[in-house]
């Protein structure tokens, strides 16, 4: 149930005293956003859709996924970039004469019965498209193709995003400069756009310009005002006061811009009845259809990832494949356009403190309301102001561009694919780029790994002989320790089925870290409100010092007794406060294991601190204390108490086999490492990727950096001292 139907959790754990001051004004504010940008879609689309018709398409659609879909802040509704794929679809039966996707405003007489058949019929053309591209949607998702999103990398994700940042930034310039064009559809349609815009821009308003600067500089401005509600940073709403002002001016004061009204005067309905689709056009639009669904399903898919990683929680790309089909199939009904993941509201919702998916219901009920009630109040909204909102929201997109440098220093083969999914995304169109990125990521995967083989190794009667335990019948085990194997290079792909096959063997699940314990991570100075407010706002012009990386995310429990399985989480601060000269007694002696953790500027380390006791010999190899014995002195295991030991207490991973780890893969071992530690559970890590350089967190100490051929070597007894 909870798969069918996510909405019943977060609903069970909805905190209403925390998140609903957030998601109240991220509702607001998405819904402000998205009555001009439905009343602007027919001209990116180049489609006259009725108004109240993708009104109330859209507010169904966002009740669908607020059921179905599995990403809390994602904002459902219309995308242009997918509707301008409808270019080639209204090729089939165009509307006016085709001046519209010819990019000329020409109006003519309502009353000629041609120009209704025409219009009627272009409806129906759209009406069936958006069906199909429904259906094909809710068979991926029904037969699990959503797998395919598994298999792209960070990188491929993060390219074709950037792409299609840059997409909705060319598309802007209409509203920007105030000038209209006739857009392109297929391969190098990017390139072609821009020499039209640069044809008409002596045509360029100075008025929408100016309408544009303002609203950049003062959303600029916003960066800088810091607001936090119980905790829990929201940006203040600036687009609500933009949108709301910019419109109320616009109406009391005639401004030689660009605005919708000249859209709404050539729509001969404010609203049609819902029917359902001709299916005489379904061979006609096959290819188009089954284009519109793959763009539509994988950016809701990335934007979902992109979005997720962000909170600590995962999405089910099967489950919102079902969902967005839903959306689309429902929306065919009122003649409306593909819908998507909108990215510039998504983004909006997230900043503006939406914790959950009752957001997007108050955004939805917010938007069919106005556009119901008060729609003629923002047909005077500049449509220059609307450009200046979502430009500001989607530019941090585009910030992996200038990380290309440091990526390709850290993994060339990831790198090369997201230059080839970017390159490919804008040269050949959104559709053909997904294609190639896909096809590049299976090819680079399966070169690169497979399916990892990780086996658990037990030692040979009377021998000192460590092999799979599936192997030999009479082999033996030693008590409280795990030795795995793995056989094979550790990628994104695979590295998650060794953290599943750790957590079966050591029966231990996973439990997500809760947000105040994620809290708890940092310094208190960092997160404590000052003088008991529950509100507070400041502005910091600087450029504030970002946090230090959280290196585990989750904490690993017992499936018996998960009281007794973690004690005290390990704190992240600054490098600034780890001062072991104040803080260390003489009796003691630190040891400390640096992590690096990569920053824009450069690279900074963070060291982690982990006391001994000043008898302790680093050069012999280290030993677990019994519980006698640590009464006296402190475990080998940081911070944990003896008493709490695990049935298992040691595990040791044999990665002398492992040539390679990627960038993923490596983080997801940290935070193994980590969890693991956090449970009382010693991580041994016998492999030539430590003397390589890759730096592992702090409890995996170079006294313990062993090897299996050398303890294979050792007598029996020494080894169950060792372990």
């Amino acid at each position: 149930m909870l798969t069918v139907f996510p909405f019943l959790e977060w609903m069970c754990m909805y905190r209403l005293k925390d998140w609903l001051l957030g998601d109240l004004l991220a509702g607001i504010s998405v819904g402000l956003v998205q009555v001009p940008q439905g009343l602007t879609l027919s001209l990116l689309a180049r489609q006259l859709i009725p108004p109240l018709n993708i009104a109330y398409a859209a507010f169904c659609s966002s009740v669908i996924y607020v059921i179905f879909g599995s990403c809390h802040q994602m904002s459902i509704g219309s995308f242009f970039l997918v509707s301008a794929l409808l270019i080639n679809v209204l090729k089939v039966s165009p509307f006016n004469n085709g001046q519209l996707v010819m990019g000329s405003f020409v109006k003519n007489e309502f009353s000629a019965p041609s120009y209704l058949m025409g219009y009627n019929k272009s409806l129906s053309v759209v009406a069936t498209t958006t069906f199909l591209t429904g259906i094909i949607q809710l068979i991926m998702g029904v037969l699990g193709l959503g797998y395919v999103a598994t298999y792209l990398p960070e990188s491929a994700m993060s390219a074709y995003l950037a792409a299609v940042a840059l997409y909705i930034m060319l598309s802007q310039l209409t509203f920007i400069f105030g000038i209209m064009i006739s857009f392109h559809a297929g391969p190098i349609s990017f390139f072609y756009d821009i020499i039209n815009y640069c044809v008409a821009l002596p045509k360029a308003n100075s008025t929408s310009i100016l309408l544009f600067l303002t609203v950049v500089v003062a959303l600029r401005i916003n960066k800088c005002i810091r607001i936090s509600f119980n905790q829990y940073p929201i940006e203040f709403p600036m687009e609500l006061f933009l949108i709301i002002g910019f419109t109320v001016i616009a109406n009391k004061i005639s401004m030689a811009t660009e605005t919708s009204q000249t859209l709404i005067d050539m729509i001969p309905y404010s609203f049609l009845f819902p029917v359902t689709p001709d299916f005489s056009l379904l061979p006609k639009i096959i290819l188009q259809a089954f284009s519109l669904s793959l763009v539509s399903s994988f950016l809701l898919i990335f934007l979902g990832k992109k979005i997720a990683s962000l909170h600590n929680y995962s999405v089910n790309s099967n489950q919102d494949l079902i969902a967005i089909g839903l959306c689309n199939v429902v929306s065919s009904f009122f003649r409306s356009c593909v819908f998507t993941g909108a990215i510039a509201r998504t983004i909006i919702q997230d900043k503006s403190g939406g914790r959950q998916q009752f957001a997007s219901l108050v955004g939805a009920g917010v938007m069919l309301l106005l556009m119901v009630k008060m729609g003629h109040f923002f047909y005077t909204l500049p449509n220059a102001v609307l450009a200046g909102i979502i430009l500001s929201n989607v530019i941090p997109y585009l910030e992996t561009i200038s990380n290309l440098p440091s990526l390709w220093r850290q993994d060339q083969y990831d790198c090369a694919l997201w230059m080839m999914t970017f390159s490919s995304s804008i040269f050949l169109g959104l559709d053909i780029g997904l294609i190639i990125s896909v096809v590049s990521a299976f090819f680079i995967t399966t070169v690169r790994s497979h399916r990892a083989k990780i086996l658990l190794l037990g030692q040979i009667p009377n021998t000192n002989i460590y092999r799979s335990i599936n192997d030999y019948r009479e082999i033996i085990t030693i008590p409280g320790v795990k030795i795995f194997q793995c056989c094979s290079s550790i990628t994104f792909v695979n590295v998650y089925y060794l953290k599943h096959k750790l957590l079966k063997e050591v029966d231990m699940v996973k439990v997500p870290l809760k947000e105040e314990e994620i809290f708890s991570l940092f310094n208190s100075s960092d997160t404590n409100l000052q003088g008991g407010k529950i509100c507070r706002c400041f502005c910091n012009c600087d450029d504030l010092e970002p946090l230090p990386r959280i290196l585990y995310t989750e904490r690993f429990e017992n499936k018996l007794d998960p009281e007794a399985s973690s004690v005290n989480l390990i704190h992240c601060s600054h490098f600034e406060s780890m001062n072991a000269s104040q803080t260390a007694s003489e009796d003691q002696v630190p040891y400390t294991v640096s992590s690096v953790s990569q920053k824009n500027q450069g690279q900074q380390e963070e060291v982690e601190e982990v006391w001994l006791p000043n008898n302790s010999s680093r050069n012999s190899s280290p030993g677990l204390p019994d519980v006698a014995e640590s009464q006296g002195r402190r475990s080998l295991i940081p911070y944990s108490d003896a008493s709490l030991l695990p049935s298992v207490h040691t595990i040791i991973l044999d990665f002398s086999m492992v040539h390679y780890v990627d960038s993923r893969g490596l983080v997801v071992l940290r935070q193994i490492c980590n969890a693991f530690q956090n449970a009382n559970i010693l991580i041994l890590i016998p492999s030539s990727l430590l003397c390589a350089g890759i730096i592992l967190p702090n409890h995996i100490t170079k006294c313990q950096q062993l090897s299996l051929n050398s303890l294979s070597r050792l007598p029996s007894f020494h080894l169950q001292h060792i372990f």
